[in-house]
C-alpha cells in the first residue's frame, strides 16, 4: 500500500530502518514503513506530520519464519518470598507440559490470593525448555494488544517501530506458526479479550490468571485458587519478614494468630508483613493495629512497596467493575457481617425479587468475590473485613452504607431463624443460621444492635437452652435484655419476655441465686406494666413458683402455684390449656413435697382433663401421662407406673417418632421404672438403646444426654457391673462439669452417685472426697438445711465411719 507524502523520504544506512516525518495533506500526522529501495510497508496517522521507517528486507520474511532469540523471557520481578503451593504447581506441572494442541489453563481467585505469584513461580521453571516465556498484563484488551506488540518486537528488534497494530498482527501470527513457548496472560478480567487470541494460537501453552470464576466455557480449564494453609501462611510471614531485616532467630510471637486474623491470604500477610518489617514492631502489635484502626491498616504497607497493591485497594478496584449492578455491593456488605462459610441464599430473600438477587450474587462469584456451593454462599474473611469496615474515601465503603447493611443483615436473619425452638424439622435450620448470628453480633458492639438482633438473640437463647446449652443461653438472652432495656425501655412487653426467659435459663443452668431474684423481678414488673391477671403475669409466676420449688423453698413454692392457679382458673377458665398446666405444675409441687395422697388425684384429674380437652396426642396429654406415671414410680406402685410409662412411650412413637427428645425421654424413663421393678434385664438394654440414639440426634452433651449416661451407669452399678458403671459416672460427671457448670444441680447429683460407686468398690478414700466435694457444693447451693444437702451429709458421715471402722482402708 502506498500513500502521499509531502516530502521526500531521506536516505537510510543499509540494514536499518529509516524514517521520515511529515504533514499530510489534512493535516495529520503519519508514519511509513519502507524497505531499503523504498517499497513502503504502511502508514499510520498520528499527528500533523509524516514518518517513515526503512527496514531492512531480510526482517520482513513472514512470521513463521521467524526464531524466537535464545531466553527471551519477561517475567516480572517478585519481592515477596513464595512458599507452598506444591499441589497447584504439580497440577500445572501436569495440565500446562505436553506439547502439540494448545493447552490453556485459567487460574483464577480472589484478588490478592496469589495468582500472579503462583504463575510467575510456575514459569520460571519453564524458561529453561519454552521460549519464549512472555508475561502480558491483559486486564483491558489495550494492554493486550500492547504486550503481543512489545513480543513481536522482541522476536525482531529490527522492526520495533512498526505501528503497534501491526506489531501486534505479527505476534499472534508468530505464535500460530510456532510451537514451545509459553505465554502467561495476567489479571483477565473479561473472557471475551482473549478469545479471539487463544482461537488464533492452536499450538503452544497458554496460563491465565483471572478473578473471574466464570465464562472460561471452551476457552480455558478453569483451576481455582484457595488461600495458603495456616503453616504454608506462617512461613511466607517469616521469609518475608527476615528478609525485610529482622532477626532470623526471632520468634515473631502472634504470627499464628496474625495470619488466621489474615484468612491466610497472600496478599494481606505480604502487607502485614513489609509493615511490621520496616516498623519493627511485632505481629501481636499488628494486630492491635488492626482492631484499634483497620480502615488505615488495610491500606498501609511497607516504604517502597506499590501502594495500589494493598488489600483494600484491589477489592474496591473489583467492586468498581460491579458498579452498574449496585445491589452486588448491598449484598457483599449484607454478608460481611456473617460466619464466611455456608451462609444460606434464603438469608437473602428480603432483598428483593429472586431474579435480582440472582444476577447479584452471580457477578459477585464471576469477581471471585464469593464463592457458591449449592444452596449456600461463601466469602473469604478478610473481604468481610474489609467490606464491613468505614472506608470515606473508597465509594464501596461509606459509612451509612455499612450501617445500613448491618441492619439489613440483622433483619434477614431474624426473618430466617424458625419460630419454633422445640420442633426437630426446625433444628437443622437452627444450627445452621446459628454461627450467623454468633458473628453477626462478635463483628457489631451492643450498641449498634436493632429490635430485631434483640428478637433474635431472644429466640437463639431460648433455643439452645432447650438444647441444654445453658451457658450459650444465657449469653444471648442477657445480650437481647441489655439491648430491648436500651432501645425499648425497662417496661416494654418484650423487656419483660426476655428477662424472664434469662431468669429461666439461670434456672436451667443451677444458678438459683441469680434466678430468683430475676424472676421476682420480673414477677413485679410484669404485674406492674400489664396486670396482675394478665397471661405473661400468670406466667411469670409460675416460673418462679417452679424456681422455689427447685430450691427446695416449698413453704414458698406451693402457696404460689396454689395463688396462680387461682388465677389462672378465674381469668382464663377451668379447660384452658394455661390453666391445666397450672394444676399439673401444682401436683408436682405436692409430689415434691411428699404429699401423694394430694398429688396423685390431681395428677389423674389434670391427665383426663387433657384427655377430654386436648385429646389423646396433645404435647400437654402426654406430659401429664409423663408425670403422673413419675407419681405412681414414687409411691412404688409399679403396677400402675409401669403401664403408664409404656403407653406414654407408645403415643410419643406414635405422634413424635422414634426420634424426637420427648420420645426418649419416655424410653429413659421406662427403663427407670423396670429398673425400680428390679427388672434390670429389661433395663439395661433399653438405658443402652436411649444413650446410643441421644448421641446420635442430640449429641454428647445435651443434657438429656448426660441424664442417660447416668442412668446407664446406675443401673450397671446395681447390677454389680463397677467395671464399667464407674468409668461411665466419672464421664458423666466431667462432662456436665464442662457443660452446665461445677456448682450445677445435675453436676452435683451426678458427682454424688459417682462417690456412691466408689464406696461400693471399697475405695473410701475417692468416695469420701467425692461426698465432701459434693457436700460443699449442696451448701453452696441450696443451702445447709436444705434436704438434698442433709442426704449428702448423711453419706459423708456414714463413708467415714466404715473408714475408721476398716482401719483406714479402702
Amino acid at each position: 500500500m502506498r500513500w502521499p507524502f509531502t516530502r521526500k523520504p531521506q536516505a537510510a544506512h543499509a540494514g536499518n530502518p529509516s524514517v521520515s516525518a511529515g504533514a499530510t495533506a489534512s493535516g495529520e500526522r503519519a508514519i511509513a514503513i519502507s524497505t531499503q529501495g523504498g517499497a513502503f510497508l504502511g502508514v499510520a496517522n498520528t499527528g500533523d506530520n509524516t514518518t517513515i521507517v526503512h527496514v531492512p528486507p531480510e526482517e520482513l520474511r513472514p512470521p513463521a519464519q521467524v526464531e524466537a532469540p535464545p531466553g527471551l523471557v519477561n517475567l516480572p520481578v517478585r519481592l515477596a518470598a513464595f512458599v507452598g503451593r506444591n499441589r497447584e504447581l504439580a497440577l500445572l506441572d501436569t495440565t500446562l507440559g505436553c506439547e502439540g494442541a494448545a493447552v490453556v489453563q485459567a487460574l483464577h481467585g480472589l484478588g490478592g490470593i496469589g495468582k500472579s505469584a503462583l504463575a510467575a513461580r510456575w514459569a520460571a521453571t519453564r524458561a529453561s525448555s519454552d521460549n519464549p516465556v512472555w508475561w502480558i498484563t491483559a486486564d483491558t484488551p489495550t494492554a493486550l494488544d500492547t504486550g503481543l506488540a512489545a513480543l513481536a518486537a522482541s522476536l525482531q528488534p529490527a522492526l520495533a517501530q512498526l505501528p503497534p497494530d501491526q506489531l501486534r498482527e505479527r505476534a499472534v501470527q508468530w505464535l500460530a506458526t510456532h510451537q514451545g513457548w509459553l505465554l502467561v496472560l495476567d489479571n483477565v478480567t473479561n473472557p471475551a479479550y482473549v478469545q479471539p487470541l487463544l482461537a488464533r494460537a492452536p499450538t503452544g501453552r497458554i496460563l491465565i490468571t483471572s478473578r473471574r470464576a466464570s465464562g472460561w466455557h471452551n476457552i480455558a480449564t478453569p483451576i481455582p485458587l484457595n488461600a495458603l494453609t495456616p503453616a504454608e501462611s506462617q512461613a511466607f510471614l517469616s521469609c518475608i519478614l527476615t528478609r525485610g531485616g529482622s532477626d532470623p532467630s526471632a520468634t515473631f510471637d502472634g504470627s499464628a494468630e496474625l495470619c488466621a486474623e489474615l484468612g491466610y491470604l497472600p496478599l494481606a500477610i505480604e502487607q502485614a508483613g513489609s509493615y511490621i518489617a520496616e516498623t519493627g514492631i511485632s505481629p501481636h502489635a499488628y494486630l492491635r493495629l488492626l482492631a484499634d484502626d483497620p480502615t488505615n491498616m488495610y491500606h498501609q504497607t511497607g516504604e517502597g512497596h506499590d501502594s495500589s497493591r494493598t488489600i483494600s485497594r484491589i477489592w474496591h478496584v473489583t467492586l468498581n467493575h460491579l458498579t452498574d449492578t449496585p445491589l452486588a455491593g448491598q449484598i457483599l456488605r449484607i454478608l460481611a457481617w456473617y460466619a464466611p462459610d455456608a451462609i444460606p441464599r434464603s438469608l437473602l430473600t428480603p432483598l428483593g425479587a429472586a431474579p435480582a438477587v440472582q444476577k447479584a450474587v452471580g457477578r459477585l462469584a464471576a469477581y471471585s468475590m464469593i464463592t457458591t456451593t449449592g444452596g449456600a454462599l461463601n466469602v473469604h474473611r478478610l473481604v468481610q473485613a474489609i467490606a464491613r469496615t468505614p472506608d470515606p474515601i473508597a465509594p464501596q465503603g461509606q459509612p451509612h452504607d455499612i450501617v445500613a447493611a448491618f441492619h439489613q443483615a440483622s433483619t434477614c436473619l431474624y426473618e430466617a431463624l424458625p419460630a419454633n425452638a422445640n420442633e426437630p424439622g426446625d433444628w437443622p435450620a437452627w444450627h445452621t443460621l446459628l454461627p450467623h448470628l454468633d458473628a453477626l453480633t462478635e463483628h457489631a458492639p451492643p450498641e449498634t444492635d436493632t429490635t430485631a438482633t434483640s428478637t433474635a438473640l431472644n429466640l437463639a437463647g431460648v433455643f439452645v437452652w432447650n438444647q441444654g446449652q445453658t451457658q450459650r443461653a444465657i449469653a444471648y438472652l442477657r445480650r437481647a435484655v441489655a439491648i430491648s432495656r436500651l432501645l425499648l425501655g425497662e417496661n416494654h412487653p418484650d423487656t419483660l419476655k426476655f428477662r424472664s426467659n434469662l431468669a429461666s435459663a439461670y434456672q436451667a443452668a443451677g444458678d438459683l441465686i441469680r434466678a430468683i431474684p430475676l424472676h421476682e423481678e420480673s414477677l413485679k414488673a410484669t404485674a406492674r406494666v400489664l396486670g396482675k391477671n394478665h397471661p405473661d403475669t400468670l406466667n411469670s409466676r409460675n416460673n418462679l413458683a417452679m424456681a422455689y420449688r427447685e430450691a427446695g423453698d416449698l413453704s414458698r413454692a406451693i402457696p404460689l402455684h396454689e395463688e396462680n392457679l387461682d388465677a389462672t382458673v378465674r381469668v382464663l377458665g377451668e379447660e384452658d390449656p394455661h390453666t391445666l398446666t397450672a394444676y399439673n405444675n401444682l401436683a408436682i409441687a405436692y409430689d415434691a413435697a411428699g404429699d401423694l395422697h394430694r398429688a396423685i388425684p390431681m395428677f389423674e384429674h389434670s391427665l383426663d382433663t387433657m384427655v377430654r380437652v386436648l385429646g389423646e396426642d396433645h404435647r400437654y396429654t402426654f406430659e401429664a401421662r409423663h408425670t403422673l406415671a413419675m407419681a405412681y414410680h414414687a409411691a412404688g406402685d409399679p403396677g400402675r407406673a409401669i403401664p403408664l410409662h409404656e403407653q406414654a412411650l407408645k403415643d410419643r412413637v406414635r405422634v413424635l417418632g422414634e426420634n424426637h427428645p420427648n420420645t426418649l425421654q419416655s424410653r429413659n424413663n421406662l427403663a427407670h421404672a423396670y429398673q425400680a421393678a428390679g427388672d434390670l434385664s429389661r433395663a439395661i438394654p433399653i438405658f443402652e438403646q436411649t444413650l446410643v440414639t441421644m448421641v446420635r440426634v442430640m449429641g454428647e452433651e445435651h443434657t438429656y444426654t448426660l441424664a442417660a449416661r447416668n442412668n446407664l451407669a446406675s443401673t450397671y452399678q446395681e447390677a454389680g457391673d463397677l467395671h464399667r458403671a464407674i468409668p461411665l459416672h466419672e464421664e458423666t460427671v466431667n462432662a456436665t462439669a464442662r457443660v452446665l457448670g461445677e456448682n450445677h444441680l445435675d453436676t452435683l447429683i451426678y458427682r454424688y452417685n459417682l462417690a456412691h460407686a466408689y464406696q461400693a468398690a471399697g475405695d473410701l478414700s475417692r468416695a469420701i472426697s467425692m461426698f465432701d466435694q459434693t457436700l460443699k457444693g449442696r451448701v453452696r447451693v441450696l443451702g445447709e438445711d436444705h434436704p438434698d444437702t442433709r442426704v449428702v451429709a448423711s453419706a459423708l458421715a456414714a463413708a467415714l465411719e466404715e473408714r475408721d471402722i476398716s482401719g483406714g482402708r479402702s
